[in-house]
């Protein structure tokens, strides 16, 4: 009889590392191998709460909205820092497709109306615990209701691009776009579309 992973974890002692932007943890457990012997592991959690993403793509005219915007661990680790993205935020206890409404017009200044919920997806499950909900909407030129431009006390300081769907994925094959949230909307996009890049 296989066990629940709930079964084979025992958490043994957990600290805050850091609670200042959001939660670092150090936590000690046992983990039941599947040999029958438990190993002591220590692993350290980055949890910054759930988040959503979602890609403008105006069908008609074959368009995609993105935002850029700087980013510092990406700055610190050999990019410039201005990254391409699909707009994207914390769910701060929203539900994803209310988050997601009211990000993409904060960012962006686009009025999205029917969103369709693609999948979900760990980012990075090794470290952060953070699941991210995806969407796609379709738009169009006449959605554009606010400038955009994100929240400024928040830090933001947003540009919006309006690039046609095949130039997105060449920056994709360049290098130009390299935020994974946003290669995976554009490769979806692409696969519905039956232009996979």
């Amino acid at each position: 009889m296989k066990l629940a992973t709930s079964e084979r974890v025992r958490i043994l002692k957990s600290e805050i590392l850091s609670d200042d932007w959001y939660v670092l943890k150090k936590t000690t457990f046992d983990f039941l191998r599947q040999d029958g012997v438990w190993q002591r592991q220590s692993r350290e959690t980055y949890d910054r709460g759930n988040g959503a993403v979602l890609l403008l793509h105006d069908r008609r005219r074959d368009t995609v909205v993105l935002v850029r915007q700087f980013r510092f661990p990406v700055f610190v680790n050999g990019h410039d820092g201005m990254l391409i993205e699909a707009p994207a935020g914390l769910l701060d206890d929203a539900a994803p497709e209310e988050r997601i409404r009211a990000e993409v017009a904060e960012e962006t200044g686009y009025r999205v109306r029917d969103v369709e919920k693609v999948f979900e997806a760990y980012m990075s499950p090794g470290s952060v615990t953070e699941k991210l909900y995806f969407f796609v909407a379709d738009y169009q030129p006449a959605d554009s209701v606010e400038c955009g431009g994100g929240v400024e006390e928040e830090g933001e300081d947003i540009e919006v691009i309006e690039l046609p769907l095949a130039t997105a994925l060449d920056m994709v094959r360049t290098g130009e776009i390299v935020d994974g949230k946003t290669i995976m909307l554009l490769q979806y996009v692409a696969l519905r579309r039956g232009q996979a890049a």
